[in-house]
């Protein structure tokens, strides 16, 4: 993740908000009413901000793994905690946020898809710093460190933790950190589709930890989600790559080469998830019946 090389480069911002704010160009006039905590937040900050400090995230993912090795340590000659309260208002927390996000985010892509293109959706930047989105952009990046709590009550509850699970939450933090400081292109899409994605998930995972009996096909769908949002990130990956070539799409190949590899390594270890956990578990339960 080194300095990138751009065709084009994204435009410079005034990070500061220095000499007033940026004309809001057409495609970011939409119909959605802004919130005050929306109309207030300060996108230029957010993004020198980030500019600053993205490279804490390797602090934090260090800090994480460490936890990790040394907490189940610890775990291993103790009993485990329940802990179900606590899981369910996690759960229930980043659920409602992930909701909310999914909800405010989905509506300004599909707003700028159905108005502007596809390609407009991909390419244009205003995802960063228009109306509504600029604000749960920023959210969504941050909101990355603290969901590193999920493998606290995993470890604490000595469930099992899979190689999935920590290599998700440590390279996505990575990624989003590095890729909101140059306000890359794809990034609309690809937090539209994780707020989505988490919005379900979460919710189930609320539901389970509340001692709710939830079908294990809403399981399934929530894999299947995932395979498909790590299908389409390629797609955009692609499409980003193809109009970077034209001039239309700003972002950078070290980019497009760290999110390729990012979103297939996913691809690969959800598609192998949903084999081990549903259809040969299936197989098993088979051949024991």
């Amino acid at each position: 993740m080194g300095t990138p090389s751009c065709n084009p480069c994204p435009r410079k911002l005034d990070p500061a908000g220095q000499g007033g704010r940026e004309p809001t160009p057409a495609g970011w006039r939409h119909p959605q009413q802004e919130y005050e905590f929306e109309k207030q937040f300060n996108e230029h900050a957010a993004i020198q901000w980030m500019q600053e400090n993205w490279k804490k995230s390797f602090l934090f993912s260090a800090l994480y793994a460490a936890f990790i090795f040394g907490g189940r340590h610890l775990m291993n000659k103790r009993a485990k905690f329940e802990l179900r309260k606590p899981l369910v208002l996690w759960s229930l927390s980043l659920a409602v946020f992930s909701i909310f996000g999914a909800v405010r985010t989905g509506a300004y892509m599909l707003y700028i898809l159905m108005t502007k293109g596809l390609k407009q959706s991909v390419c244009d930047q205003s995802f960063y710093i228009g109306p509504v989105s600029k604000f749960w952009a920023y959210a969504f990046v941050l909101s990355k460190a603290p969901e590193l709590g999920d493998t606290i009550f995993i470890i604490l509850r000595k469930q099992k933790l899979i190689f999935l699970h920590w290599y998700h939450h440590i390279t996505v933090l990575l990624y989003s950190w590095y890729s909101y400081k140059d306000m890359v292109a794809g990034g609309g899409w690809f937090m539209t589709m994780n707020y989505g994605v988490h919005a379900v998930m979460y919710s189930y995972y609320a539901l389970r930890a509340a001692g709710f009996r939830v079908s294990r096909k809403f399981a399934m769908f929530i894999t299947l989600s995932q395979i498909t949002q790590m299908l389409i990130g390629c797609v955009i990956n692609y499409l980003v790559f193809s109009w970077m070539q034209q001039g239309q799409c700003h972002s950078h190949v070290q980019n497009i080469i760290w999110s390729s590899l990012m979103y297939l390594s996913y691809f690969v270890l959800f598609c192998h998830f949903f084999f081990e956990a549903y259809i040969g578990k299936t197989r098993k339960e088979r051949k024991v019946d």
